[in-house]
């Protein structure tokens, strides 16, 4: 297909089967979707289709185009295209011969070589224009050149025929070259991984070692695993695969052995190599470096992160733009209503003001003129500046680790003017961290550590080590950065629920627990407690550590969920982005999602909100400033993602829940990617606006021209397919943005 017209045509085809309850065609994505009445019936789906014309592939051996934009492999476009691409060719030079041979001298001969050229490429644009007419009852661009081709013949203008078929094919084929190539730049996506993975295969039944030690079968003890090579699609969950250095990881899993620096930026958009190592995440379809994994595969290659972003950018072209609806109706109604004023321009000025309907030596006849706007006024141009902006756009934001379902989204983002988020794991990392260790004496109240400091940093991670809490994990993790776990040995750890934990540590009890507590059981110094109180004002939680046998409070550790590195870049770049304000709804206390909205600069902060809460806040923001993108990560972020103008997901730390429901997702968690989507938004609504202007203002000066007699139907044509072409090229400028 290499147009909206094309995929009308073949939508209004299939949709008039009786076994079809629904029928829709994406351009875009160039695939078919049906809706059977009863049983399925696929046999007379693609009989319909073929009768119409066009051909039929089924998703997964669909192939791509040749690669890039110059003429040869445009060339190679035309050849693979044998029903059109070969009349084209053959028909374009029969074309340059004839007009050749007339300025030679050879008249006769030259209107023999124009007469092959108008049959040979005008043919198939005939019998397309005939289809769609007795099938779909549709009245094509392809009729229209039909009639004026006709038209010319009729009125001794065979040259003049031959070059509007010739320029309008070629035009179709230039068209449907840079469609192709922006549906190759989705399609690559799916061959990001690698259709077989090396899997360490344990050996089984080992008959050389059978008997031995009682071993009767099964996994062998001795001959450990060999490598084997088996289709993606065939490995099961808990499998351990083999990635060498350079080769692509095939399935999602966590490194089990090795590390590396991974490529992940086709997946992420991370321009440089990460490193990874043994308990760390990868993804399909990254590229390994310079060191060996090993990695236990963690889902199926139908439920990879890569799998999924394929499945959301094709959900993502079904969802189409207002402006692509306006643009289908419109010239829905444009294009027959272009045939009735041919036929009154031709028909009107002879009949009842005596105007010449054929030429004459002095001026055109007015069925020359109106055969010039059939041709002039054919929506080539209109139709396909749309689909190939939004296209190209989506096409980039998914290269840069952005996913966005669909033209609606992308042209809603440009009308935002608030942007809330959500709190932990959107603007903080989601993960506790230690910020501050201090002991009880006065002697480091104004430096960043000292030896007192380090010490109940130690017997706390001593006692804590023996805990699953995310408090005791990220006081455990402070001490091994700090080099000081394994300074201490704790045994007889038990949990003081609601309050704490306690511990031997070489004969002394340790307690570790909230101010709260330590307040009733634990008296300590005006002055700790003063400190230990500024902390929690600020939005910290505390932990006050206390060796009993000696009697007194050792000190206090404050932890946070610290915010992201790029979240206050990122608030401050959406301010001059555009965005008149930034809200946080948190389900946190007021006193954490303050000490937060200054650390990342928000203009405002809504503590302590249930979903429901989050939902109303949403409606509130949007009734007060206007439209409202909600990004978040959580189950319960869920409805006021829904709710919102956009809502953003993050990709990577997002639930599969918020995944589903927003709008767009942020592949790598990378808040700085927001100011970005504004702009390419912003441009995608301008490139838009340049190319309707465009199409519209070249087809009205034209229909001028062509009724007053001054364009002739080469020239007509050449205006139609050069305003289709710059269009597309305009539209295409949106796939070479790149972030900053």
């Amino acid at each position: 297909m290499d147009c909206l017209d094309c995929a009308r045509t073949v939508e209004r085809g299939v949709q008039q089967l009786d076994s079809i309850r629904a029928c829709s065609v994406d351009l875009g994505a160039a695939t078919l979707r049906v809706r059977y009445q009863g049983a399925p019936d696929d046999a007379a789906v693609v009989a319909r289709v073929h009768a119409l014309g066009y051909g039929v592939e089924q998703p997964d051996r669909a192939v791509a185009g040749p690669r890039g934009g110059s003429v040869a492999s445009f060339m190679a476009f035309l050849l693979s295209r044998r029903a059109t691409g070969g009349p084209l060719l053959v028909g374009g030079i029969c074309l340059l011969g004839g007009l050749l041979l007339g300025w030679a001298g050879m008249p006769t001969s030259a209107a023999a070589a124009e007469m092959i050229a108008l049959l040979v490429a005008g043919l198939p644009v005939a019998l397309a224009g005939l289809r769609a007419l007795r099938i779909s009852r549709r009245v094509t661009i392809n009729m229209l050149m039909t009639i004026a081709a006709v038209g010319a013949v009729v009125i001794g203008e065979t040259a003049e025929a031959a070059t509007v078929v010739v320029l309008f094919a070629l035009g179709e084929a230039l068209e449907g070259f840079t469609m192709q190539r922006s549906r190759d730049a989705l399609r690559s996506l799916m061959r990001l991984a690698p259709a077989e993975a090396t899997v360490l295969v344990p050996c089984m039944d080992c008959q050389g070692h059978l008997g031995k030690d009682g071993y009767t079968g099964g996994p062998c003890p001795w001959c450990g695993t060999h490598p084997e090579q088996m289709p993606v699609q065939d490995v099961q969950v808990g499998q351990i695969v083999l990635v060498k250095p350079g080769e692509r990881v095939p399935l999602d899993g966590a490194i089990s052995s090795g590390a590396s620096m991974i490529n992940q930026q086709h997946i992420t958009g991370e321009s440089l190599p990460v490193e990874r190592r043994a308990g760390d995440a990868v993804y399909a379809g990254s590229i390994n470096g310079d060191g060996a994994l090993e990695i236990t595969v963690s889902s199926p290659a139908s439920e990879s992160l890569l799998s999924r972003i394929a499945t959301l950018v094709t959900q993502a072209q079904t969802r189409r733009a207002p402006i692509e609806h306006f643009v289908d109706r419109f010239a829905t109604i444009y294009t027959p209503a272009v045939v009735v004023l041919a036929l009154l321009v031709a028909a009107v000025p002879p009949l009842l003001f005596g105007q010449p309907f054929w030429d004459s030596a002095a001026e055109h006849g007015w069925l020359y003129r109106a055969l010039a706007l059939l041709v002039v006024a054919c929506p080539c141009a209109l139709v396909i500046s749309t689909p190939v902006s939004i296209v190209s756009a989506l096409s980039v934001a998914s290269r840069n680790g952005v996913l966005i379902k669909g033209g609606a989204a992308l042209e809603a983002l440009r009308r935002v003017r608030v942007v809330a988020f959500d709190k932990t794991g959107t603007l903080t990392s989601g993960q506790l961290r230690v910020t501050e260790v201090r002991c009880a004496d006065n002697c480091c109240l104004d430096e960043a550590a000292c030896a007192h400091c380090d010490d109940v940093l130690a017997l706390a991670a001593a006692v804590e080590q023996r805990s699953a809490h995310p408090l005791a994990m990220a006081v455990v993790q402070e001490a091994v950065d700090r080099h000081l776990a394994g300074r201490y040995g704790a045994e007889a750890v038990v949990a003081l629920p609601g309050r704490g934990v306690q511990g031997q540590i070489g004969g002394r009890t340790v307690t570790i627990g909230s101010h709260a507590f330590f307040d009733d059981e634990h008296p300590h110094e005006a002055g700790l407690c003063t400190q230990v109180a500024r902390a929690e004002a600020s939005g910290q939680t505390t932990l006050l550590v206390c060796n009993c046998d000696d009697g007194g409070v050792q000190g206090f550790i404050a932890l946070a969920d610290t915010p992201r590195a790029t979240s206050r870049q990122a608030v401050a770049a959406l301010r001059d982005a555009g965005i008149a304000r930034t809200a946080i709804l948190t389900g946190d206390n007021a006193a954490v999602g303050s000490a937060v909205a200054e650390a990342v600069g928000a203009d405002e902060v809504r503590a302590a909100l249930l979903p429901a809460d989050k939902l109303q806040a949403v409606h509130e923001l949007h009734a007060r400033y206007g439209p409202v993108a909600m990004v978040g990560d959580g189950v319960n972020d869920t409805p006021s993602l829904a709710a919102a103008t956009v809502g953003i997901a993050m990709g990577a730390a997002g639930s599969a829940q918020a995944l589903e429901t927003a709008d767009i997702a942020l592949m790598s968690d990378d808040l700085a990617q927001l100011s970005w989507l504004l702009r390419l938004s912003q441009r995608t609504a301008r490139v838009l606006r340049q190319n309707i202007t465009l199409s519209l203002a070249l087809k009205l000066a034209f229909v001028v021209l062509a009724m007053g007699g001054w364009a002739t139907l080469w020239a007509a044509v050449l205006a139609d397919t050069g305003a289709a072409l710059l269009v597309t090229l305009n539209g295409m400028r949106l796939l070479r943005e790149h972030r900053q």
